[in-house]
């Protein structure tokens, strides 16, 4: 009979390897945030004003778009059509740190925002409507449904799966005649070939929201940034597409980005963001610039010089 031999050096490698693959991945899955079960939300005043947070998140055209119940503060489109159920899916601006992570300070602005601020950045941004009353109903609503969201995640910090991805940048820019195919061939069933999007019938606001119109988010939208739009693209995009089964390549989801952002879009001008212009996302398409590169390219890249230029610009700091 013969001896068992002893595992070769690169076998054991091998093994050593997949053990460390094995338990990085096991402790992604258990950092990754899930959102707790409506179920839990208590029957008490403040389970309450929950629920309201909550309603208003996916459905806020009912409560606060044109014909809003409540108010008029927006476009018609609901908060969900960003934050994808109701601000809980993986990797589609979840609101998983909205409260652990405010406030804070803002380079956009310069100071020190709360999450009340936020909020109403994305109604005068992303639904291009205006602000609600901070200390009003609704605006403690909906920080408390975001409040219980975020139970148990340690103050100051964000959980895997939180925002958007950034995707790697293409070494060439993003093409938005390239785009256009890829919305014809995959977006436009949805989101219409005028980019209107489909109204909900039996309900107030979109059940596939407008892209670009009048009815769409305004030019200071973060998502007006290619690398905000391309991230959330690739992983949410077409519907049944996850991080795990994305439907389009990364190329796809840059180009199309690309052909949506050249849309026409109310254009809203914020005279003060990025006080301090050396801030400024290398995507952000409004200059002033600190640099010398196009209005042109840091709309669609290539984005690797511009960010070269940056970090050799931050290590020659005196």
């Amino acid at each position: 009979m013969k001896a068992l031999r002893s595992p070769g050096p690169a076998v054991l490698l091998l093994a050593v390897v997949f053990l460390c693959r094995c338990t990085r991945d096991k402790k992604a899955v258990e950092q990754q945030w899930s959102a707790p079960d409506t179920a839990s939300i208590p029957h008490t005043g403040n389970g309450q004003l929950i629920r309201y947070g909550r309603a208003l998140i996916a459905n806020t055209a009912f409560y606060l778009g044109p014909n809003g119940t409540v108010a008029h503060a927006s476009n018609g489109m609901n908060c969900q059509n960003c934050h994808l159920s109701a601000g809980t899916t993986h990797l589609a601006n979840n609101y998983a740190a909205a409260f652990s992570t405010y406030p804070k300070f803002r380079e956009r602005s310069g100071t020190v925002e709360s999450l009340e601020k936020k909020i109403n950045d994305c109604f005068e941004r992303s639904m291009n409507g205006r602000a609600i009353d901070s200390t009003g109903l609704e605006m403690q609503a909906i920080v408390a449904y975001m409040r219980w969201l975020g139970q148990g995640v340690p103050k100051g910090t964000r959980p895997v799966g939180t925002g958007t991805t950034l995707l790697p940048y293409p070494i060439f820019a993003a093409d938005p005649v390239a785009g256009n195919l890829v919305y014809q061939q995959k977006c436009m069933q949805c989101h219409g070939a005028d980019g209107a999007g489909k109204k909900n019938i039996a309900a107030a606001g979109y059940l596939y929201p407008p892209l670009w119109g009048s009815g769409s988010f305004n030019t200071g939208a973060g998502i007006y940034r290619l690398t905000k739009m391309a991230g959330f693209i690739k992983n949410n995009m077409p519907p049944g597409s996850s991080y795990a089964l994305p439907q389009l390549s990364d190329t796809e989801a840059w180009n199309v980005a690309a052909f949506i952002v050249s849309q026409p879009r109310p254009a809203k001008a914020f005279a003060a963001d990025w006080p301090d212009i050396r801030t400024k996302p290398i995507d952000h398409p409004f200059g002033p610039f600190p640099d010398t590169f196009s209005t042109v390219q840091h709309k669609y890249g290539p984005f690797g010089p511009i960010q070269q230029n940056r970090s050799a610009s931050q290590k020659n700091k005196p």
